[in-house]
C-alpha cells in the first residue's frame, strides 16, 4: 500500500512539474509573439542612423552645409572637387544644365557617384514647380501653374498634382524638390511670384499648398517651401535687387506667415528664406541674413526645427550689397542651415573658407555648426536619401501617368 502512493505521489509531482513547464514555455512564446507584434513598438523604432556628426570633421560638417550648382551639361574638375573632396551636402540643377532624359540622369548619376567615398549623400534638388517653373528635359506634359490649381480650389487635386511633381523629379533622380511656393500674391504688381502662387487669398495659398507638399511627400521626395517670411507683397525681383516689405511681425502674422506656419504644423522639413529686407523687423539685415527673422520668428515664434535653406546667396539682392563670403557668415549665425551658391565654384570655396575661418576665430560656434548638421541628416535619414544611381523611367509612361490624372479634373476646369 505504501508503495502504491509513493508511486502516485512521484505521478501526480512528474505531471504538475510538466504541465507548469508547459505553461511557462507557452507563455514565454506568447510574450516574445507581443513584443515582435507590438505596433506601438515598431512605430517608435527610429530609423537607423547612416553617420553621425561626430564621425564628421569641421571640414565635412561645413560642406554639409552647402548647397551648389553646376556651370553646364558637364562636370568640371573644379566642381567634382567640390563633390568628392569638399563634401558639400547638395547639388541643385537648372534648365540649361539638363538637355535630355538620358543627359540628366547620366549627370545625375555622376555627381552621386563621386559622392561615394563621403560620409553623407546628397542632396539633388531641382525646381519643379509646375507651369512656368519647370526644369526638366524631355517634353513631359505640363503641369498646372500653383494659380490654375488655386482657380479649381480642390484639395484634391492639389494633392494628385504634388504627386506628379514627386514623380517626375524622382525619375531623373532627384531627392528634393524646391516647391511649392507659400507666398500670398497679395501685390499685384509682383514681377516674380504671380502665377506661381496660389492665389491671393491665404486660405486657399494654405490648403492647397499643403496638399501640394503632401502629395511630394508621398513619393518619398523631399518638399521645400517656400520663400519665407514671403515674397508676395513685393514690388521688385531679389534676381536682379533687394526687395522691401515694410510689414510689421503683427502684420506678417495676419497673412503672410500664415501658410508657413500651417505647413510647419503639418510637418514641412525644409524652409527656405528670402532675400526680403523687412525694416520693421531689421533694418540692418535682409531676411536671409536676419537672425529676428530666422531664429526668433522661424525657430521661436513658429516653432519650426526642421532644416532652413538660403534661397541662392549668388542673386544680386545679396552680391550688389555685400561680400558673398560675409554675407554666408551671417546667415549661418543668423540660423540658417544650409547655404545655397548656386552659381560660380570659386564662390563656394570661399563661403566654406569664410565660414570655417568663422568657427576657429568662435565668431560661430561649433555647437551650432554641430547643430545645423544634425538637422540636415537627419532629414536625409528621414526621407532614406542615398548615393544609388538612377535607371530612369520612360518619358511616355510618365506622360501617360499625367494625362490620366489630369484628364480626371477636365470637367471641374470648365
Amino acid at each position: 500500500m505504501f508503495r502504491k502512493l509513493s508511486y502516485l505521489f512521484v505521478f501526480v509531482s512528474i505531471l504538475i512539474s510538466t504541465t507548469f513547464f508547459i505553461f511557462e514555455n507557452e507563455q514565454s512564446k506568447k510574450d516574445e509573439a507581443v513584443e515582435v507584434n507590438n505596433p506601438i513598438a515598431t512605430e517608435q523604432e527610429e530609423p537607423p542612423s547612416q553617420i553621425s556628426v561626430e564621425e564628421m570633421h569641421l571640414h565635412e560638417k561645413i560642406g554639409q552645409m552647402l548647397f551648389v550648382g553646376v556651370s553646364g551639361k558637364s562636370l568640371t574638375e573644379a566642381e567634382k572637387t567640390l563633390i568628392r573632396n569638399n563634401h558639400v551636402g547638395g547639388v541643385i540643377l537648372f534648365k540649361e544644365n539638363l538637355t535630355s532624359p538620358e543627359q540628366a540622369i547620366q549627370l545625375i548619376n555622376e555627381i552621386k557617384e563621386l559622392n561615394q567615398d563621403n560620409k553623407a549623400p546628397l542632396f539633388i534638388g531641382v525646381d519643379q514647380e509646375g507651369g512656368r517653373i519647370t526644369r526638366l528635359p524631355g517634353n513631359l506634359v505640363p503641369l498646372p501653374s500653383n494659380q490654375a490649381i488655386g482657380e479649381m480650389n480642390s484639395i484634391e487635386y492639389a494633392y494628385e498634382v504634388g504627386t506628379l511633381l514627386g514623380k517626375q523629379v524622382k525619375a531623373f533622380g532627384f531627392n528634393v524638390n524646391f516647391a511649392p511656393v507659400l507666398d500670398v500674391n497679395s501685390n499685384p504688381n509682383n514681377p516674380i511670384i504671380g502665377d506661381r502662387a496660389f492665389g491671393d487669398k491665404v486660405e486657399i495659398v494654405q490648403e492647397l499648398g499643403i496638399e501640394t507638399m503632401k502629395g511630394i511627400e508621398a513619393e518619398k521626395i523631399i518638399p521645400v517651401i517656400k520663400h519665407f517670411p514671403g515674397h508676395g507683397d513685393t514690388s521688385v525681383d531679389s534676381h536682379l535687387e533687394l526687395p522691401t516689405v515694410n510689414k510689421s511681425l503683427k502684420e506678417l502674422k495676419e497673412l503672410e506667415l500664415i501658410p508657413f506656419e500651417a505647413a510647419i504644423n503639418e510637418g514641412a522639413d525644409m524652409v527656405m528664406i528670402a532675400h526680403i529686407l523687412l525694416p520693421k523687423i531689421d533694418d540692418t539685415y535682409p531676411s536671409s541674413m536676419s537672425k529676428k527673422v530666422i531664429t526668433q520668428m522661424l525657430r521661436k515664434e513658429l516653432d519650426f526645427n526642421g532644416v532652413v535653406i538660403t534661397d541662392d546667396m549668388t542673386m544680386e539682392a545679396i552680391t550688389d550689397n555685400y561680400l558673398i563670403d560675409q554675407a554666408a557668415v551671417e546667415s549661418v549665425k543668423a540660423g540658417s542651415d544650409i547655404i545655397m551658391v548656386a552659381h560660380d565654384d570659386q564662390k563656394v570655396v570661399a563661403v566654406m573658407n569664410a565660414i570655417e575661418k568663422a568657427v576657429h576665430k568662435g565668431e560661430i560656434s561649433e555647437e551650432s555648426i554641430n547643430e545645423s548638421v544634425e538637422r540636415i541628416l537627419q532629414v536625409k535619414d528621414k526621407y532614406r536619401v542615398t548615393d544609388e544611381k538612377v535607371r530612369g523611367q520612360s518619358v511616355d509612361e510618365l506622360n501617360k501617368l499625367t494625362e490620366k490624372t489630369l484628364d480626371k479634373y477636365k470637367d471641374c476646369c470648365k
